[in-house]
């Protein structure tokens, strides 16, 4: 790309969260909440899709789909060293998601 003033406050920015993130327990806590926002995500979209109960095919057609995507994402690289931080944030949010909607089926089962 070319060296804009634009171009710079981007890549500065993310050289920035990118450093700022580096440290463990950081990271950690992004990951804690990254996951919490998928558990909400998990328990709030089957309850606000089923409201209308013509959305209920399309959301979980899209949770499918946002949840194979993530997985080839994340899991194409064969070492775990090799994963950005912006995989594991997806990757995290994803396994919220899926727990959130298994609490929901339970709770729906009881």
């Amino acid at each position: 790309m070319q060296n804009t003033r634009l171009n710079n406050l981007v890549d500065g920015t993310i050289a920035q969260g990118v450093q700022f993130f580096s440290n463990p327990w950081r990271k950690f806590s992004l990951l804690v909440i990254t996951f919490l926002l998928g558990n909400f995500l998990g328990t709030a979209l089957p309850t606000t899709a089923g409201q209308t109960q013509r959305w209920d095919i399309l959301a979980a057609a899209a949770l499918v789909v946002f949840t194979e995507l993530v997985s080839l994402i994340t899991y194409r690289s064969r070492r775990t060293t090799d994963r950005h931080l912006l995989t594991e944030i997806l990757n995290t949010l994803k396994i919220g998601l899926v727990y959130g909607l298994f609490v929901e089926a339970f709770k729906l089962g009881s």
